[in-house]
This record gives structure tokens, sequence and C-alpha cells, in this order.
């Protein structure tokens, strides 16, 4: 039987996250395995996965803040933003400065407004935007509020006509990065796109804590629920009559267990589930128990 857990893969080019999720499902002998924010098969990085119940659990982890290295090439567009798409316009791109290129960069930091790549996994009319775009229609995306908490270059190549930008991002969920390239492009009239993407953290995940398929494959293992439980939420340890209660859900009148989200715990170190207060006392929020 399969351990619930999670499980963070650093995934390697060419995959896409549904064949990681394919892979784990073999390796963990479970069907039931899902992961926190897709990555595209050309990005590598942290991929967040639950196995068993904590498929559940990552719905309440906090994995909105994501950070990324990625390369942007100045002077050439593409139809997907990134390099795997067809090229649609090139334009000289050794005239501009690096002052120019911080200056606009400046203008895409923070809350901003951003219309994500036609190509992405958005819905539209009930069907995936990039498989419209595969079957040869156009696709008009609505913009979204999106926060970019950190967008700084690193270095600047030039080469003949294209500039090749290293930079790192902080980012809300829901941002593309590709678009960000984009737009960068777009703002300094030469066109941009995406060559390189790495996506070093999720929530508190950071890329040294991934592991790659390689090492799975030799020696699997996931971190326990009840540990990733303890570590991310205040913990609320009860007696066993009182973890028979949580175990099925019930309300616990007079009880305060400290706040929202706070993990409960039976006397054998189980993680039954998670609570939090109100004016009637502690009531369950989720229930890993079972």
């Amino acid at each position: 039987m399969a351990i619930d857990g999670i499980v963070v893969v650093d995934k390697p080019a060419g995959w896409t996250s549904h064949d990681v999720v394919g892979k784990l499902r073999r390796l963990a002998r479970t069907r039931r395995v899902g992961h926190a924010g897709t990555l595209d098969p050309m990005a590598t990085g942290v991929l967040v996965l639950g196995i068993e119940r904590a498929t559940r659990l990552l719905g309440y982890l906090s994995l909105t803040e994501k950070s990324y290295d990625a390369t942007i090439r100045l002077g050439v567009a593409t139809q997907t933003d990134d390099a795997e798409g067809v090229v649609t316009s090139r334009k000289p791109a050794g005239h501009i400065t690096r002052e120019e290129i911080e200056r606009e960069i400046s203008k895409l930091t923070g809350e901003i407004t951003q219309v994500p790549s036609a190509v992405s996994a958005v819905k539209v009319g009930g069907e995936r935007a990039y498989r419209r775009v595969q079957a040869g229609q156009q696709v008009e995306l609505s913009p979204r509020r999106v926060v970019i908490s950190r967008f700084d270059l690193l270095d600047m190549r030039r080469q003949d006509d294209v500039i090749d930008l290293d930079v790192t991002i902080d980012c809300s969920s829901g941002t593309y990065v590709r678009a960000l390239a984009r737009d960068l492009g777009a703002a300094l009239d030469v066109g941009g796109h995406l060559t390189a993407l790495r996506r070093t953290r999720v929530g508190p995940y950071g890329i040294e804590s991934a592991r790659t398929i390689a090492d799975l494959e030799r020696s699997f293992s996931v971190v326990p629920i009840a540990e990733v439980a303890s570590e991310y939420f205040p913990r609320f340890d009860v007696d066993e009559p009182t973890a028979r209660l949580v175990a099925y859900g019930q309300k616990l009148p007079g009880v305060t267990v400290g706040g929202n989200l706070v993990g409960m715990f039976a006397p054998d170190g189980r993680f039954l589930a998670l609570y939090e207060d109100t004016d009637e006392g502690a009531k369950p929020v989720a229930v890993f128990a079972g």
C-alpha cells in the first residue's frame, strides 16, 4: 500500500507534468497521484506532487508563490512565446541598452495585468486554448491580475541582432513567464520569447529539496503526510476519545485549537484532520483519517 505524502520532483526537460504523474503512479503503485502547478515540457524544476490522501492536502498548502530562473531572447517573437514555437517575427535588438531593458522590466513588476499565452491551458468555451491554436483558430484570452514581486536582470549577452537576458522571477500562481518574455519584447518593440525556464521554488519547497526521476527510480520515498502537516500547520494533539471524534469529522464544542487550518494529531502521531476555531468550538475543514 502506498504511503500518503508529498514528493518534490525536479522535472526534466521534455516531460509533461502528466508524464511525471504517470511515472510516480508506477513507482508508488497507486493511481492517487496529483500535482500542484503545471510545468511546460520545455521547463525544468520544482513540481510538487501528492500521493494518496496527500493529493487533497495539496489544496491547503500555500503553494501560490513561485520562483523561476529564465532566459529571455529579445529580437525574435514566436507563436508560443517560447523556443518551441514557430518564429513569427524578427527585429534587430542589438541597439537596446541595459537601462532601457531594466526600465521596461520595472513596469512588469508589482501587480500587473497579463494576458495569458495563446497556447496556455486556459479554457475557452470549455476547450483548452492551446488546442484551439493547434486547430488553426484565433484565440482571444482575457487579461488577469498577477503579482510579480521580483523581476531581476542578472546578466545579458549580445549576439548579432539578438540579446539574451538571464532573469530571476518571483510571482503569484497564474503568472505566465512566457507572457512576461512576450510583453517585455513588445514593450521594447523588437519581440521576445522564452528560451529556458527553471522553476526553483513552489511555496516552501525549493529546488534543493527536489529529487530527480533517476533518484526516485533508485530509491522511492515520500515525505509522510503527518510530517508535512506538522511542519506546515500549527499542531494540536488530542487524546484517544477526541481522536475518534476528529477522525469522523465531528465538531468539538468548547474546544479552541488556536486558529484556522490547525493540524489535529492522534496520540500515536497520526495526522487526522485540519480544524478551525468558531464561536461554537472547533470544527473540521478537511478530514484525512481513514
